[in-house]
């Protein structure tokens, strides 16, 4: 598959995955786009450090439920409509974050664009549909690490784009502290970097190729049926307990954000009557969510419809995922946040060099995400392979909190590269699983399960924010970074051992690991006459 994957580039299933892949690497180029200017936003605004981090909590506020809805949507209308609504849809927070004149507009833009963030579950769904079985975790495995470099390249080249927008005549020529009208932009200052032009547009390209990709993918190879589920308002589930065992694990997605409702209420964007009426919601949301899953299984409750053997699925697979993707991915956003910092702190290095060292963690997405697939397809149990790799990323993690300055650098970078393999080729392990479990469900699936890894993100970096709390209480109103630090890795790290032993005693295979057609699938005896006896098969070929 490997091969092909570069020889057959504009052929077939091929051309999908590249197509698809590209398709998310945009929205993690637009939904990352805000930290490379950070400090430069900082300034014009005049923000406080906690303001600015609370923009960046605010990125990932709304991809918690969009990932849920999405899902919904995906297996409902298909992956191809959905990613180009979304990629255009794209265009607009970055408008809005690009003309933003105080605080609470830049956080308005910076919530929306969190929907952005939901994009890669389409993704799994269409390379799921092109992809058997048995290659798909290699699939998969390339379509989310190579997405996921967005965020690294959005990092190092928003701020080329930038000065190349300074650099061209007329329009897009901003000097700073000028009033400047470019097409349907408002009249707004900017500074030297052009930062608002390069937000605006990488909405912009991202929304031009939403256009394109409805156009040049569909959702199933030639002949295929989509299957959609009977209802896309709430998951459905194949026994009673499963139910309230869903309703139980959609509790944490509604925790989570009013974690972030009282972040914001912390730096005033919110006041406390203004928390209090969030949470309000945010239980109404979780009530109306309840609703709509009792909706869709309301039969089954009723005890008026059975599933036979061959259509059930066990929820705690999905259970299972939504943990391994909390302790994965959500920790490469906590890190990935932190790494620099922790860099400069830790070994004196200037900002700049922390950064490029720092990056060397999401670098490794190139190749750790993809590898995590192309082990659960090779390996033979993609449970067994689950376990190791968390397992790994968990060990790896608890290495990481006994870094200090005491250490040569280069042997910090080569175990943060060590750590982030493991890391990201966990998370490759998980989205070779997820299209397993229940093929028509697998956009609620994988919704479901990104959302966790959003969960983890935001329950990690607030842990962070505690323990920089609780270190300065204790020193004199000065945090001791480096005890803060080690702290943090140490929590990563249990919590991935934590999930890795949980995998041992409540993962379990799916079915249909290694076969050559998914679920509900019957080979096609033209486009697949290997599928026929021999001399069936030979009389076609």
């Amino acid at each position: 598959m490997l091969v092909e994957l570069f020889t057959r580039a504009t052929q077939g299933r091929y051309k999908v995955l590249h197509l698809t892949w590209f398709a998310f690497f945009l929205t993690f180029v637009v939904w990352f786009n805000f930290a490379p200017f950070a400090t430069t936003i900082a300034q014009d605004f005049g923000l406080e450090p906690a303001q600015v981090g609370t923009i960046g909590l605010c990125n990932l506020a709304l991809t918690v439920p969009a990932r849920v809805i999405i899902g919904m949507i995906l297996d409902k209308y298909g992956p191809r409509l959905t990613y180009s609504c979304l990629l255009i849809y794209a265009a607009i927070p970055c408008l809005i974050f690009a003309t933003a004149q105080s605080f609470n507009q830049l956080v308005l833009g910076r919530l929306l664009m969190g929907i952005v963030g939901a994009g890669f579950v389409i993704g799994i769904r269409m390379t799921a549909e092109w992809f058997p079985p048995k290659e798909v975790g290699t699939a998969e495995g390339i379509y989310g690490g190579w997405g996921n470099f967005g965020s690294a390249f959005s990092a190092f080249t928003m701020v080329i784009f930038a000065l190349a927008l300074t650099a061209l005549p007329g329009a897009f020529q901003f000097p700073e502290a000028e009033t400047f009208r470019v097409l349907v932009f408002p009249p707004f200052q900017t500074d030297v970097l052009n930062w608002r032009a390069a937000i605006a547009g990488s909405g912009i390209v991202a929304a031009c190729y939403g256009v394109f990709y409805y156009f040049n993918v569909t959702d199933t190879p030639p002949g295929k049926v989509y299957q959609r589920p009977e209802s896309a308002r709430g998951m459905e589930v194949t026994s009673v307990r499963d139910f309230w065992f869903l309703m139980a694990m959609n509790l944490p997605l509604t925790l989570i954000l009013m974690v972030l409702a009282w972040r914001l209420q912390k730096v005033n964007f919110l006041t406390s009557g203004g928390m209090y009426l969030a949470c309000v919601l945010l239980l109404g949301l979780y009530a109306f969510q309840a609703y709509n899953c009792w909706s869709v299984n309301k039969e089954l409750l009723a005890g008026t419809k059975t599933y036979s053997p061959a259509e059930r699925y066990r929820f705690k697979q999905v259970a299972m995922l939504e943990l391994t993707y909390i302790v994965n991915f959500g920790s490469e956003i906590a890190v990935v946040t932190m790494l620099p910092a922790f860099f400069e702190g830790t070994f004196g290095l200037d900002k700049a060099t922390a950064g490029l060292v720092a990056a060397s963690y999401a670098f490794m997405n190139l190749a750790s995400r993809p590898g995590g697939g192309l082990i659960s397809d090779k390996m033979g149990s993609r449970k067994w392979t689950m376990v190791i790799l968390t397992a790994g990323m968990g060990i790896g993690y608890m290495m990481m909190g006994t870094v200090n300055s005491a250490w040569p650098l280069p042997l910090a970078v080569l175990l943060t590269m060590a750590c982030s393999f493991f890391v990201q080729s966990s998370e490759g392990a998980t989205f070779a699983m997820v299209p397993l479990v229940k093929r028509r469900i697998t956009g609620q699936i994988a919704g479901n399960v990104g959302a966790y890894g959003n969960v983890g993100a935001v329950a990690y970096l607030s842990i962070r924010l505690l323990f920089v709390d609780g270190s300065a209480a204790a020193n004199a109103g000065t945090p001791v970074m480096a005890a803060v630090n080690s702290q943090f890795f140490q929590v990563l790290g249990i919590a991935g051992l934590v999930v890795a032993f949980l995998c041992v005693f409540f993962l379990d295979e799916p079915q249909g690991s290694f076969a050559d057609f998914h679920e509900g699938e019957e080979p096609d005896l033209v486009t697949h006459p290997t599928a026929l006896p021999n001399e069936q098969s030979a009389r076609l070929l």
